[in-house]
């Protein structure tokens, strides 16, 4: 009978498949990690990009009725996308009498604390529209 003793065995011991085990496992963790970020980013994104349209809106609105907005502070909610947004929009005074700037910002909740989106734009008060 021929002895076994002398015949080394390739191959991996227990020890080394448990090591390569393990890293595997923390690099398949680190990648669940980074896709689920990735699928947050993609809804803040998405809000942003909506609440970019809600801003846009409300200035063409403006552009297109020729409102000659009074100078302040006007608040108000839009729905878009299936998304509920609160906004507010800032009246002032330019120094040219026949232009007013808008600035509109647009926020996820009513609190207004963190801003999506904010939009700056001009209305005109063209003469044949004065009051």
């Amino acid at each position: 009978m021929a002895s076994r003793r002398g015949a080394r065995q390739s191959g991996f011991t227990l020890v080394e498949v448990l090591v390569a085990l393990a890293i595997i496992s923390i690099a398949l963790m680190s990648a669940l990690r980074v896709a689920g970020q990735g699928t947050t980013n993609v809804g803040e994104l998405r809000s942003r990009l909506l609440a970019g349209w809600v801003a846009q809106n409300l200035l063409a609105e403006h552009r297109a009725r020729r409102d000659w907005l009074p100078l302040g502070i006007q608040r108000g909610g839009a729905r878009e996308g299936g998304l509920d947004f609160a906004w507010r929009e800032e009246v002032i005074a330019t120094p040219n009498p026949a232009f007013r700037r808008i600035d509109v910002k647009v926020f996820a909740s009513a609190e207004e604390t963190h801003s999506l989106a904010h939009l700056a734009g001009f209305i005109v008060n063209a003469p044949d529209q004065a009051k």
